[in-house]
C-alpha cells in the first residue's frame, strides 16, 4: 500500500505540479517527500493525492497539493529561514515547508485540529521540525518573530497588518485576499518604501477568522 502512495505521489509531483508550471526544484522535491496520506482523514487516504482540496473536519480543508506547491514556490525559500505557517489545518503544508525552511512554526485556532495536526506530524517524522501553536492566526506569532517567510492558507479580507510587521526586512508574506468567494493569492514583499505586491493570481481558499480576518459569521 505504500508503495502505492509513493507512486501516486511522484505522478502528482510531474502530473500536478511540473506541468503546471512549478518549476522551483526544491518544492518539487518537497512535496515529492511529504507523505500526504498521514494528513488527510483515514476514510480519505485513497485519495490523498486527487487535483484537490479535502475535508478534515471543523469545515476546514487539507489545501490542493497545487496551491500548497504555489504557496511554497511564492515564498522563495532557500533553507536557512524561520518560517510561520498560518492556518495549520491538517498540518501538511508545515510539513512542506519543514523541508524547505530551518525553523516553522505553525498556528491553529481550532485545539482539536492543532492536536490532530501535531500527531499527523510525528507520524510523518516532523515532531521535532515544526512547532504548532494554538492561538488566533491572524496575530501572528510576535514572541517568536521576526520571520523570513509567513504562508496563510486561509483567506482574509486584507493582508493582516499583524502578520506583515513580524516579516524580516524583504521578509514575504504569501496570503489568499478577497472576498470569501473571489480571492487572489498575494505575494507581499516588505520593502523600506512598504508592501510590494510581487504576485497576484486568483484562488479559492476558506476563510481566515480572527481579529483581523473575516469574524466568523
Amino acid at each position: 500500500m505504500w508503495s502505492d502512495f509513493a507512486s501516486r505521489r511522484a505522478e502528482m509531483v510531474e502530473r500536478q505540479l511540473r506541468l503546471r508550471g512549478i518549476d522551483d526544484g526544491r518544492v518539487l522535491a518537497a512535496m515529492g517527500r511529504v507523505p500526504r496520506e498521514l494528513f488527510v482523514p483515514e476514510e480519505l487516504r485513497r485519495r490523498a493525492y486527487v487535483d484537490a482540496a479535502l475535508p478534515i473536519g471543523g469545515d476546514q480543508t487539507i489545501s490542493q497539493p497545487f496551491m500548497v506547491a504555489l504557496i511554497c514556490a511564492l515564498l522563495e525559500l532557500r533553507g536557512g529561514e524561520r518560517v510561520l505557517d498560518v492556518g495549520t489545518g491538517s498540518g501538511y503544508q508545515a510539513a512542506v515547508l519543514a523541508e524547505l525552511a530551518a525553523e516553522v512554526h505553525s498556528i491553529e485556532r481550532l485545539p482539536e485540529l492543532a492536536e490532530r495536526a501535531r500527531a499527523s506530524l510525528a507520524a510523518a517524522g516532523y515532531a521535532e521540525r515544526v512547532r504548532v501553536h494554538v492561538g488566533d492566526g491572524t496575530l501572528g506569532l510576535p514572541g517568536h518573530a521576526p520571520f523570513a517567510a509567513i504562508a496563510v492558507a486561509a483567506a482574509a479580507p486584507e493582508p493582516p497588518r499583524s502578520l506583515y510587521e513580524q516579516l524580516d526586512r524583504l521578509g514575504r508574506l504569501v496570503v489568499p485576499v478577497g472576498e470569501r468567494s473571489d480571492q487572489r493569492l498575494e505575494a507581499i514583499v516588505r520593502t523600506p518604501e512598504g508592501p510590494a505586491v510581487a504576485r497576484s493570481v486568483p484562488c479559492r481558499f476558506v476563510p481566515l477568522l480572527g481579529a483581523e480576518g473575516f469574524d466568523g459569521d
